[in-house]
């Protein structure tokens, strides 16, 4: 992740450049807060990706001997047929159909919609 944390940081310089030379350089107040966000938004990419390199340390690709077996991790969950993939489909087609018929039809495809990301988010959590 050191490469991307360079690469980002790249971006991030590149963005805070242009932003304060076109923040002085015009008086479009618009554009210069899109490239202040845009500096924003890279730096903080740029952060995490140097926060985890400096916790995990570097990667099996980072290295010149590294091997494809050194990153094979677990490959024995296969997950079952999950209700959940239609029920959240649903529950967004309602949503966009509320939006159009009325309210009553929104919240209920709300509801719907947040069961499925409830169903999605714990169907593999452990009881006990």
């Amino acid at each position: 992740m050191k490469a991307e944390t360079y690469l980002f940081g790249g971006v991030a310089l590149f963005f805070a450049l242009i932003s304060v030379g076109y923040g002085l350089l015009s008086d479009d107040a618009a554009g210069t807060a899109a490239l202040v966000v845009a500096f924003l938004m890279a730096a903080m990419v740029a952060l995490f990706l140097g926060v985890q390199h400096r916790r995990h340390g570097g990667r099996p690709e980072d290295r010149r001997d590294g091997e494809i077996a050194d990153r094979a991790g677990p490959l024995d969950f296969f997950p079952d047929g999950s209700p959940w993939p239609v029920v959240t489909a649903l529950g967004a087609t309602l949503l966009g159909a509320g939006v159009v018929f009325g309210l009553w039809l929104f919240l209920m495809g709300f509801g719907v919609l947040a069961a499925g990301v409830f169903g999605f988010v714990f169907q593999y959590a452990r009881r006990g």
